[in-house]
């Protein structure tokens, strides 16, 4: 059990972290532009988004899972568009969409708790920011996304 406390939280040296990037060949520049892909992802998801509200109206608006998955869909293409107006290049499919629709699906769309709906930017920010101290799951993290949204990019 301490194992896995330890895998999720506990801090690790910034030389390892360094290591840890070095051997997964994580490009400063571009886990940066990594961040801003998942940070804008889910920018405009909670912007755009109209189901579930805990507020009461005369009309409430009930979305289906497959209206969850088409406003993702959308949100994720829109992204995309976004970032090829500046000249990066993701496809439209692949690892990186499945990865960021079942976290979405997950920490948003499906989530009843509204404390973790309203902390995903906290967490991703946190998640990316070089100076906040990584643990080992946040390393796996990151290298996943990483991984993934390097082998959607295109040239």
């Amino acid at each position: 059990m301490e194992n896995f406390f330890n895998y999720l939280s506990k801090p690790l040296p910034s030389d390892e972290v360094d290591v840890w990037f070095r051997v997964n060949n994580i490009i400063p520049e571009k886990l940066e532009l990594y961040s801003d892909f998942s940070i804008s992802l889910h920018t405009l998801i909670l912007e755009t988004y109209l189901g579930n509200s805990t507020e009461r109206t005369e009309t409430k608006i009930k979305l289906t899972p497959g209206d969850n998955l088409k406003h993702f869909e959308w949100c994720f293409g829109k992204v995309i568009d976004n970032f090829k107006k500046e000249g990066i290049n993701f496809k439209k499919k692949g690892e990186h969409f499945d990865y960021f629709k079942n976290f979405f699906m997950d920490v948003y769309y499906n989530q009843s708790q509204e404390n973790v709906k309203n902390n995903v930017k906290l967490f991703l920010t946190q998640l990316f920011n070089p100076k906040t101290p990584f643990s080992k799951s946040d390393l796996d993290m990151i290298s996943v996304i990483y991984k993934n949204l390097d082998k959607n990019m295109t040239i």
